[in-house]
């Protein structure tokens, strides 16, 4: 039922006139850029149904579902708007742990953000937001995800060596969850086509 409605979701929103990208990114990609800061955006088209892929990013207790550099996480307390995550990085990486809170999770708008408090990186006073917006693609549900962030510059560094280094986690990031995703949906798809 959740597939259909989806479906029927993003079917009305691509027979009607869909929101532009980049209309999408100024509802809810607004980041205030403090003096020196850089920010940027990404989009990601997922062969998979909104639902399955909100499931995914919205699991603020469990980042480690898609994003590949992420080997543990604990909160504290429930799972709300205001929680600390710390999240312990794989090794290999130039970090080990990362504190993080949860600023927006809007299970109706489908946006999800947070923003790093601290740890052992050079991602100082990041913030990222991302949203998953129905359409359709090749005639099937699918998901446009876009994600957005604000960080500081390092010193010694420019502001577009610092958003090739964002954005290169960023895509692996969309790109293991557009993986995690499809496969999901793939193994769905199977079980219904099994039953039937």
């Amino acid at each position: 039922m959740e597939d259909l409605s989806s479906w029927r979701e993003g079917r009305a929103l691509w027979l009607g006139n869909p929101p532009s990208e980049s209309e999408l990114v100024f509802r809810h990609h607004r980041h205030e850029l403090q003096g020196n800061q850089c920010s940027s955006f990404l989009v990601k088209h997922i062969r998979a149904p909104v639902h399955l892929v909100w499931s995914i990013v919205r699991t603020f207790d469990q980042p480690q579902k898609y994003k590949p550099f992420v080997h543990s996480c604990s909160v504290r307390g429930g799972i709300t708007v205001g929680s600390i995550r710390n999240v312990n990085v794989k090794s290999g990486l130039p970090a080990t742990a990362s504190e993080e809170r949860l600023e927006i999770l809007d299970d109706t708008e489908h946006v999800f953000s947070i923003k790093i408090l601290g740890g052992d990186h050079r991602l100082q006073n990041y913030s990222s937001i991302i949203t998953v917006h129905p359409e359709i693609i090749d005639g099937r549900p699918g998901t446009l995800v876009i994600e957005s962030y604000v960080v500081d510059v390092p010193e010694g560094n420019t502001r577009e060596e610092t958003r090739f280094f964002v954005e290169a986690l960023v895509k692996c990031n969309l790109k293991s969850l557009a993986d995690v995703s499809e496969r999901l949906a793939s193994q769905h798809h199977t079980e219904l086509l099994e039953r039937t």
